[in-house]
């Protein structure tokens, strides 16, 4: 068999043995993260401070995104998951001994948020480029419904039991729990052997100066225009995830109280759950561009549903939908992604993806206030300007502006999705993009060193 066949079965021990390390380990770091979050509002006692650690947290995948993934097709997948696992938990390590001596300050958080975020920005890449390599084509959306599926255990688990821990344990000890974690994570991505990509066409067009390096993510992108337009899809529907996921908590707390809006948020991980499991159970749509193109609609649906009333069952309905959704629209993309791009270039091509999809969910964070504040709230106000015609629909008073903006925004995902089925670019994407060169082909497996990649034998 040649390096441009699939490959023969996927390697479900190898996928398994990463998967649960990574999953262990995301969960130790989701409970450092939201017990310092905890500590920032505690201390701080200001949501502008806690609001400027999220923004933290989100910058340097922005700006660093494309020249992480560059050094990720450059090196060891395997080095680099290890020592961005190994860099977030040296911060974990700091917190613990600054708080031990009483001398943690809001600036050692910082600092550290920042670093966490830097690691991560290297460190996802080099996990989901790894996927192509260890799966059959066919096998790719199952596989990503797994990651789904751990990305939402731990969105449930995490918040949950980090709050109960603070009060039984406190803080230190969380923070040694997660330094446990990462052993456990690390010790597991040390014992399994990950393969190596071959060199493609493409791969060997990449190399040069990290400046190059960096930009061919892009240029990869811009020269496949059905995989450039899903991005602009998938940039329009962050965008309206975002904005909507900042207004929904004010639009429900207008209407009921604290524990309704706990126990509505609690269906965003159910329906993960759910949507993850759905993927790993079955392996989702086929052809995938369904499942990535008809969320749009799916999620357009929902919002609907959330916005069109102030009734707690249609919004937990709305919530439920469209968390069920998410996953399946996700692992089917990233199984399209996966198919079309050389395992060599993946780092690069999907970092640039990522940070596309962060800059346009701040966007849509920084839009949500002013648009509720200053348009639609006093819209829907007794006697605003829209009490007596959108008002009849949605009904006025407290929060419904925030529903009539949620219907207004709801046509955004609908329309995108319509277009992306009527534009034979993205509809035929799959079928009209040849599935890359050496996909879940790996060259020999030699030790995780920084090394060059080796070069497909000729067909």
């Amino acid at each position: 068999m040649s390096a441009a066949d699939p490959l023969e079965r996927t390697d479900y021990r190898t996928f398994a043995g990463l998967w649960v390390g990574q999953l262990v380990s995301l969960l130790g770091s989701s409970l450092t993260a939201f017990s310092i979050g905890l500590w920032v509002l505690k201390n701080s006692h200001s949501v502008s401070q806690y609001t400027f650690s999220v923004v933290l947290a989100t910058l340097p995948g922005i700006v660093l995104g494309p020249f992480a993934g560059a050094r990720v097709d450059r090196f060891s997948r395997k080095a680099v998951m290890l020592l961005s696992d190994l860099g977030a938990e040296l911060i974990t390590v700091v917190y613990f001994f600054l708080l031990a001596a009483g001398r943690l300050e809001l600036w050692h958080v910082y600092l550290g948020i920042f670093i966490n975020s830097i690691c991560a920005t290297f460190q996802w890449p080099a996990y989901v480029s790894t996927l192509s390599l260890l799966a059959r084509p066919r096998d790719l959306g199952r596989i990503n419904g797994m990651v789904e599926l751990g990305q939402a255990a731990t969105t449930i688990a995490a918040p949950a039991l980090a709050g109960w821990l603070m009060v039984t344990i406190g803080i230190h000890r969380i923070l040694l729990i997660d330094f446990a974690t990462f052993s456990l994570g690390s010790l597991a991505l040390l014992l399994i052997r990950l393969p190596r990509p071959v060199q493609s066409a493409e791969g060997a067009e990449a190399r040069g100066s990290i400046w190059h390096e960096a930009r061919y993510g892009w240029t990869f992108i811009r020269r496949r225009p059905g995989l450039f337009r899903l991005l602009g899809y998938f940039a329009v529907l962050n965008f309206v995830a975002s904005l909507c996921g900042v207004a929904a908590m004010p639009m429900i707390l207008a209407f009921s109280n604290e524990a309704t809006v706990g126990r509505i948020m609690s269906l965003v991980g159910v329906g993960m759950l759910l949507g993850g499991a759905t993927m790993s159970l079955t392996g989702g749509p086929r052809p995938r561009i369904v499942g990535a193109l008809g969320a749009g609609l799916v999620i357009g649906f929902s919002m609907v549903l959330i916005g069109l009333r102030p009734n707690v069952w249609l919004v937990g309905s709305g919530v439920l939908l469209c968390y069920v959704t998410m996953p399946i629209m996700q692992a089917s993309a990233q199984a399209i992604w996966q198919s079309k791009t050389p395992p060599d270039v993946q780092g690069r091509v999907f970092a640039v993806r990522r940070m596309i999809a962060q800059l346009a969910m701040p966007l849509g964070a920084f839009s949500a206030g002013p648009l509720a504040d200053r348009i639609f709230n006093p819209a829907l106000t007794r006697g605003g300007a829209l009490a007596g015609s959108a008002g009849r629909l949605v009904g006025v008073g407290p929060g419904r502006g925030i529903g009539l903006m949620f219907l207004t925004f709801a046509i955004l995902p609908v329309l995108a999705s319509i277009w992306g089925f009527l534009d034979p670019r993205v509809r035929r994407v799959e079928s009209e993009l040849p599935d890359a060169r050496g996909l879940g082909r790996a060259a020999p497996v030699t030790p995780d060193l920084p090394a060059e990649p080796v070069e497909a034998p000729a067909i």
